[in-house]
């Protein structure tokens, strides 16, 4: 399968008050066109700092970033971010904020746009509620169709969940493969919550300490829809989590 996004031998340092730091030492890996890779590690490691390099936001020290054999340079159109920190536009509805970058369209097309998107993410009948007039979840489905409606090929999750509740951050996972189930994207995820991966990910991708180096790389070997409570579930989030160096003890 063709590589979408390939990363070869990063290295990336800081220099700081008290010397030099180093985040990032000798990352090696590949998405394939349609894959869904997830990122765990421990807390600081340099998760973030690896997604924004691969994003364009950053530029290595050494080695290289490719998309579509492509060098990355910078910021580009086939890839867009979502964070945690959200990145609506609260004085904009909600079907503004879908078609907000997409001023190259005709307006109907914009409209067109906007309202399939907010019916595959389940914000139809809100088109023109403002971002204080829904929840937290809905607002995060208001970036994610904005996400798509911009036809990225490529997008950057960067712990796009982590300031929702338990239940609306399963019911957002649930969304979120069924949406990509029926939308062709490349996704790297960058997350704390190793379920979360499991959850999602054909890949996990387990990184070390800060300098974030990769310790192993584990193939999600079962088909969506996915068991949370299924025994092959759990081994392999609690193998995830001992390789992280915690005791999942028996019955995580």
């Amino acid at each position: 399968m063709h590589a979408k996004i390939t990363v070869r031998d990063l290295w990336k340092a800081y220099q700081t008050s008290d010397g030099r730091l180093s985040v990032i030492e000798g990352v090696d890996f590949e998405a394939a066109e349609g894959e869904f890779v997830a990122l765990v590690g421990p807390s600081g490691c340099g998760k973030t700092t690896l997604l924004n390099h691969i994003a364009g936001f950053e530029k290595p020290d050494r080695g290289e970033i490719l998309v579509d054999d492509q060098p990355v340079t910078q910021p580009s159109k086939n890839g867009i971010v979502i964070s945690q920190q959200g990145s609506v536009f609260p004085w904009l509805t909600v079907r503004r904020n879908l078609t907000f970058g997409l001023n190259s369209l005709p307006r109907d097309e914009k409209r067109r746009l906007a309202d399939h998107y907010a019916e595959l993410v389940g914000l139809q009948g809100f088109e023109e509620a403002f971002p204080y007039q829904i929840s937290g979840g809905m607002l995060k489905r208001v970036e994610l169709a904005r996400a798509l409606a911009a036809k990225s090929e490529i997008l950057y999750m960067d712990e796009p969940l982590a300031a929702l509740d338990a239940l609306t951050r399963f019911r957002m996972r649930l969304e979120l493969q069924r949406i990509l189930g029926s939308e062709q994207h490349t996704v790297l995820l960058v997350t704390h919550d190793v379920e979360e991966a499991v959850h999602l990910a054909d890949r996990v991708l387990i990184l070390t300490a800060r300098p974030a180096k990769i310790r192993s790389i584990l193939k999600v070997p079962f088909p969506h829809p996915r068991n949370v409570a299924s025994r092959e579930f759990v081994e392999l989030k609690q193998k995830i989590l001992r390789e992280l160096g915690v005791d999942a003890g028996g019955d995580s």
